[in-house]
């Protein structure tokens, strides 16, 4: 007499594996291209945050501010690189994040974000 065997075959599992295998390599590039748009949005937002400080910056002292340290309000996101160039009425600034794909430069001058996201 026999037992009544149940189970999965050996075949059965390798087609589920290769499922999961090509559901896999689908996703991941379609998640990394999220984080990058993440990453870029974070750097873009900063670079908002920083002209409305810069801006507060101005109406208070009469002048702008080349380091965002002493602006009150602003925090910097973590792996964000910015970088000011002040005039005295005007102000430059560039923000990009190390993760993501794109920089953003924002000039007083010509009217803010000059590559909008």
């Amino acid at each position: 007499m026999r037992k009544n065997e149940s189970g999965f075959t050996l075949v059965e599992l390798l087609v589920v594996v290769a499922i999961i295998g090509i559901l896999a390599a689908i996703a991941i590039p379609a998640f990394s291209a999220y984080r990058q748009n993440g990453y870029d949005g974070r750097a873009s937002s900063d670079l908002r945050n920083l002209a409305t400080a810069e801006e507060a910056y101005f109406a208070s002292n009469a002048s702008c501010a080349t380091d965002p340290t002493i602006l009150t309000g602003f925090r910097q996101s973590p792996g964000v690189t910015l970088a000011i160039s002040a005039a005295s009425t005007t102000f430059s600034a560039s923000a990009y994040h190390a993760d993501g794909k794109a920089s953003f430069n924002w000039d007083s001058a010509n009217g803010g974000l000059q590559s909008a996201p």
